[in-house]
């Protein structure tokens, strides 16, 4: 399950949903990461651009893999922008065994930091600046690639 939403994230509203709709999986684990934006560097916040249509592309890979593990694999992310303090992406992993879940998890968020189609911002003093410093290239983008 992949979920964008407009702004901030409502991370007790997500959790809970997510949790009430597999709680009789009969999952051993649900292990959620959840991260917010942090103050830092004079920002106000965070903008995200996602281009959907690659995103989706990823993640469905990425419930294979989870699917090959017998586990499943949710996530939220933001469009837009989002303040200080609040939550912009929440993964959650549930799967019979805890090791898997804690090893999907961290495997999962190290690779959307990595791969997803999320550019991001820095919102000061109401202007959108491109974190080119803080941005990752996507393998096989680029003209030269």
């Amino acid at each position: 399950m992949l979920e964008l939403h407009d702004g901030g994230l409502d991370v007790p509203e997500i959790l809970k949903s997510w949790y009430i709709q597999e709680e009789k999986s009969n999952y051993g684990a649900y292990i959620p990461f959840i991260g917010t934006i942090r103050d830092e560097d004079g920002i106000d916040g965070l903008s995200f651009d996602v281009y959907e249509p690659i995103l989706e592309s990823w993640f469905k890979a990425w419930q294979v893999k989870a699917k090959e593990k017998g586990a499943i694999i949710k996530m939220a992310h933001s469009k837009g922008d989002v303040m200080l303090h609040e939550s912009s992406y929440i993964a959650a992993v549930f799967s019979p065994k805890r090791r898997v879940a804690l090893e999907f998890i961290d495997e999962f968020v190290e690779d959307f930091k990595a791969s997803a189609p999320i550019w991001k911002y820095d919102l000061k003093n109401q202007e959108r600046i491109y974190a080119a410093d803080r941005s990752t290239a996507i393998k096989g983008s680029g003209i030269l690639s």
